[in-house]
């Protein structure tokens, strides 16, 4: 299975910040959404990603005075990225050997979306209940 495919499901929808925006607005906005990271985007350039990791990190080191200042001061800069034709054992390699949970997805040099560990845990799921309604049906008609 590929990284298109899951996207095709969920959508390529993308929240993005931009890299002057106030820590306390980024934080809010995951919030709301209800997710774990935004991308760090200048007019569609990806510059970054803020994650709650990297949110939890600074506060720890700097204190909530920390909230105040701009994204670009607090992202990952080094953001790995992954393809759409990329399979999802892929990612789940590529996502466990770097330590993270998200995965901009980027198509001739422009992002396409974003792929969560929860994404991908999701499919894996589905695709695991798929077979084994295949596998009973084959039983009940042997």
């Amino acid at each position: 299975m590929t990284v298109r495919s899951i996207l095709n499901s969920k959508g390529h929808q993308i929240m993005s910040v931009e890299p002057d925006a106030k820590l306390a607005a980024a934080v809010k906005l995951l919030g709301e959404k209800k997710i774990g990271a935004v991308l760090v985007m200048n007019q569609s350039r990806l510059e970054g990603i803020l994650s709650e990791r990297d949110i939890v990190r600074v506060l720890g080191e700097r204190g909530a005075s920390v909230l105040e200042e701009p994204v670009a001061q607090v992202m990952t800069r080094k953001v790995v990225s992954c393809k759409e034709a990329d399979t999802v054992a892929e990612l789940m390699e590529m996502m466990t050997t770097g330590k993270f949970r998200h995965l901009p997805v980027v198509d001739n040099g422009k992002v396409v979306g974003l792929i969560s560990i929860g994404d991908i845990v999701k499919w894996r799921v589905r695709e695991y209940e798929a077979e084994q309604e295949a596998l009973r049906d084959y039983i009940k008609t042997a």
